[in-house]
Formats: C-alpha cells, sequence, structure tokens
C-alpha cells in the first residue's frame, strides 16, 4: 500500500468540526454524534491526494466518505477528531462496520506489505508485513473486500486496461492507482 502519514487538521477544523461536535455530544450522550465532519471530506481527500487510504486507489472528486478509523459507535468522543479520519470509498466504509482496530490503519501500514498480482488483479500480503500484524492484514482484505472483491477488481481492471490501451501513462498511473503501478513496473522490469 501506501505510506500514508498523518496531516495537520485544517485550520477551521477546530471551530467547525470539533467544537460544534463536542457540544452536540454533551447535550446528547444518549445518542449517535451527529455529522459535522463531512464539511471536512475534501480538505481530507486533499490530505490522502484524492486516494482511498484502504484500497489505494482514486477516488473520483466529491465521491468519497469520511471514515472514522476508530468507529463513531464505539469511540464517540473520537467522532470529531482529525487525527481518526481516514478518506475512503463509501462502500469501503460500509465494509468496515464497527470492526476497529481489528481492520489495519492505513497509517501503520508500510508500502512493501501488500501487491497486487497481475493478471489477476489480486492484491496479497507480502513476506515483509511483521508477524504481529498478519492476522489484522488477513482480516483487513477479506472484511473490505480488498483481495478479490468484485467491484475492487472492476475498479483496478479500469486502471489496468487503460493503461494497456495507452490511454494512461505509467505517471498518471502512479497517481491514480499506485499498487498497480507498482505491479506493472515489476512485470516491466522497471524501477
Amino acid at each position: 500500500m501506501k505510506k500514508f502519514i498523518l496531516s495537520d487538521e485544517p485550520e477551521d477544523f477546530d471551530e467547525k468540526v470539533r467544537q460544534k461536535g463536542n457540544q452536540w455530544l454533551r447535550k446528547n450522550p444518549d445518542k449517535l454524534p451527529k455529522d459535522y465532519w463531512s464539511i471536512s471530506n475534501s480538505d481530507l481527500a486533499k490530505r490522502f491526494d484524492d486516494l482511498c487510504s484502504y484500497a489505494v486507489m482514486r477516488i473520483p472528486s466529491g465521491n468519497g466518505t469520511v471514515d472514522h478509523y476508530l468507529s463513531k459507535k464505539n469511540y464517540p468522543h473520537l467522532a470529531y477528531e482529525w487525527s481518526n479520519y481516514r478518506h475512503a470509498f463509501s462502500r469501503i466504509n460500509g465494509c468496515k462496520q464497527n470492526y476497529d482496530t481489528r481492520i489495519l490503519d492505513p497509517f501503520e501500514v508500510d508500502e512493501d506489505w501488500f501487491e497486487i498480482i497481475l493478471p489477476s488483479l489480486q492484491l496479497v500480503l507480502t513476506p515483509l508485513i511483521p508477524q504481529e500484524f498478519r492476522d489484522r492484514a488477513k482480516f483487513t482484505l477479506k472484511q473490505l473486500q480488498l483481495q478479490d472483491g468484485d467491484w475492487i477488481l472492476q475498479q483496478r481492471q479500469y486502471y489496468y486496461d487503460a493503461y494497456k490501451e495507452g490511454n494512461m501513462t505509467i505517471l498518471q498511473l502512479e497517481r491514480d492507482a499506485p499498487l498497480l503501478a507498482r505491479a506493472l513496473k515489476k512485470q516491466q522490469g522497471l524501477p
């Protein structure tokens, strides 16, 4: 996967999200947190280079969601914390449910822990994943349908075909589907 690094929160985040959200939580402690975070979606997308933090593929503008790495249900006190947000395809966000720390946090994943196998386009673990992360990595692939879910394979196939047909350069592929670009460069013996 791509190595993502936690970025500074937007300048107006505290005022527009954290303060409003925490005030709402204090008044409604028995309810699920109210959505004040969506206002941050475009800032979050920029911080993740418009890539889904789990699938590591470009999310078309406006189609990504704010994923709470630690779920709103189990960790309502983190619902309005920038450090708990990940940019994700809405489908992945739905698959993630409330599994929280059973799913690998994109911020803890190293670039060489996963690879795409060609021509199947399946995402697999590499031997470089430390043993203490392997079970969670397997669970993440299965739960989020990242290994071979139909919808994710269709996304990868789109990029693969665009590259093969000459409609996308390797540089564009590195921007939009970095794991696939790495697989193609490896297949072609490129650095």
